[in-house]
């Protein structure tokens, strides 16, 4: 009993005699475990009792000690091996030429090189990083590098090799292989891949992303309806376009072909490209009727200024991907809509040649794949412009172009419509409006109507700019001269603002629109468009305001001050 209650003194629990092991000296475990044995057979009251006990104590101390340093020296010894031991190699596997052996790169050099029979080679994959001792054996699989550089395909070769281009001329060229990932996918020229660093394996596929940013997956339900004031254009687009495409034994039977190209010109904000896209969805969706075929669009939306770039040949080379893209997605059985928005700023009028001009090169390649759609029959090219006179005739000749369509101000019946449009059902009128005119419907068009008449009034307050003419004559254009569809949606727009102001204000649901909130709006509207342009640019405003700029000798807003001379002024 002695021994353990002397052990528990110490906080320890121990057998009488341990067994030695690595690194625990044999004397110092016989010392302790003798030291043990006189203690069991040492009577308490022995007066050296003390002693053995205080020799016990410093022997196990010793030994705690002696214990830490060897942990110490074995971590130290662990640490050491680590850093003094070489670096493992990392290369690339390109392949398994037989058993056993792996056809590796490292950097610019290429090696047969064993592989440890731990690991599986039928799992490595192609283009994987791979782990190399200093024998050159493969002893790791580290999977793919997550970078390196993202190039195009220039050509699929027959065994599936790729030949990728290093810049954007396509002049530097090179092949390489297609990792295991890659082996089975479909890969076509202008496709883009990413290589592992070396370059010598292709590992991820990437869509063309310029043409995947033009691309619109969901065109909005634009019904022909939704379209006010410009029943004239939409005519003619439904029967340019949407016939051929509903009736095609017909044009055939009269050899008469179908047009390729539409040019939408006119002012600002009338239309122009909400036209463009409710054309995508009305033809789509009468091409569906027609021939009960569930037929998709493919709508790209470009802006001219997107497409142009600061280095020699990227934009003939964007204009080509688009183009071939809407090859592709026309065989495919998409109806295929290029819509190009402010396209006198991409096809601009050629120069002499003597100084160098973007559009000397740009210009033919459009042209030129204008010309190979040919033989597509479901490709449409839409343009829009605000100058179409800036725009190169080779464009805009027959067989390219074939028809210019003209997208005017509306008029007072068409405000109204317009105004019908985003002053709809949903909208909350003032109640105060609904009592005077027994129901909602009947004061919503009420509104309308009134709307449309201030919008069209012509007195001093709506006299907005004067032109002088060569010949003496000075008119004046009103409000109503210079209106757009744009302008009509932001009124009803700003008049919805003063009606959730109001609800707020009062802390009542029951606000509306009123008339006095559209008339405020359209004062707002035209109070803020009073910035005129420099006299250089004062071609451009007649070429909007349907005016010969030959034939104007200067253009300049009206001014309160000068109010009492408007109500003289011929109109």
């Amino acid at each position: 009993m002695a021994d353990r209650s002397r052990n528990r003194r110490n906080g320890e629990e121990r057998p009488p005699f341990e067994p030695t092991g690595p690194g625990r000296p044999e004397g110092r475990i016989r010392a302790l475990a003798i030291l043990e044995e006189i203690l069991k057979y040492t009577p308490q009251n022995d007066p050296r009792m003390g002693l053995f006990e205080l020799l016990y104590d410093q022997l196990l101390a010793d030994e705690r000690q002696l214990r830490e340093a060897q942990e110490m020296i074995r971590q130290f010894n662990e640490t050491y091996e680590k850093l003094t031991a070489p670096a493992n190699r990392i290369g690339t596997f390109l392949g398994s030429p037989q058993d056993g052996i792996a056809y590796i790169a490292v950097g610019d050099a290429e090696y047969y090189a064993n592989v440890d029979p731990n690991l599986d080679i039928k799992k490595l994959k192609v283009g994987t990083r791979v782990k190399i001792n200093e024998a050159f054996a493969v002893i790791g699989d580290i999977g793919y590098h997550p970078e390196g550089p993202i190039v195009k395909v220039a050509e699929v070769l027959p065994d599936g090799r790729l030949r990728i281009t290093l810049d954007a001329q396509m002049v530097s060229s090179r092949i390489v292989l297609r990792s295991s990932d890659l082996s089975e996918k479909t890969l076509k020229v202008g496709d883009e891949v990413r290589l592992e660093p070396t370059m010598r394996v292709a590992l991820e596929h990437f869509q063309k992303s310029e043409v995947r940013g033009y691309f619109l997956e969901k065109i909005p339900e634009i019904p022909w309806e939704k379209i006010g004031g410009q029943e004239e254009a939409i005519r003619l687009i439904r029967e340019t376009i949407e016939r051929p495409l509903l009736y095609p034994e017909l044009y055939k039977k009269f050899g008469k072909r179908p047009l390729k190209g539409i040019l939408l010109y006119g002012p600002p904000g009338c239309g122009k490209t909400l036209i463009g896209k409710a054309t995508a969805y009305n033809l789509t969706q009468a091409y569906r009727q027609r021939t009960g075929r569930d037929v998709r669009e493919y709508f790209m939306l470009i802006n001219g200024p997107q497409l142009l770039n600061m280095w020699l040949g990227e934009t003939e080379r964007f204009i080509r991907e688009i183009f071939a893209a809407a090859r592709e997605r026309a065989r495919e059985g998409y109806l295929v809509f290029i819509f190009i928005d402010e396209a006198d700023a991409l096809l601009r009028v050629r120069s002499s040649g003597r100084y160098l001009n973007i559009a000397n090169t740009v210009v033919p390649q459009f042209a030129a794949e204008m010309d190979g759609l040919v033989s597509l029959e479901n490709v449409v090219v839409m343009l829009t412009s605000n100058r179409p006179d800036y725009i190169d005739p080779a464009i805009l000749r027959p067989e390219r172009i074939d028809r210019k369509v003209k997208v005017g101000r509306p008029n007072r019946d068409a405000s109204r419509d317009i105004f019908a449009i985003y002053l709809n059902e949903n909208v909350p009128i003032d109640p105060d409006t609904v009592r005077e005119y027994g129901s909602a419907e009947q004061a919503r068009r009420a509104l309308v109507e009134q709307a449309a008449d201030y919008l069209f009034r012509k007195d001093r307050e709506t006299a907005f700019l004067e032109v002088a003419l060569k010949s003496g004559r000075r008119e004046i254009l009103y409000w109503s001269d210079l209106v757009s569809g744009a302008l009509i949606m932001s009124a009803v727009e700003r008049a919805k603002d003063m009606a959730i102001r109001r609800c707020i204000e009062k802390n009542s649901e029951n606000e509306g629109v009123s008339l006095e909130d559209l008339k405020e709006a359209i004062r707002q509207e035209y109070k803020e468009s009073e910035i005129f342009p420099k006299t250089d640019y004062l071609e451009d405003w007649l070429k909007l305001l349907d005016y010969d700029p030959e034939e104007v000798v200067e253009v300049r807003p009206v001014r309160e001050g000068r109010e009492r001379r408007v109500g003289e002024m011929v109109v």
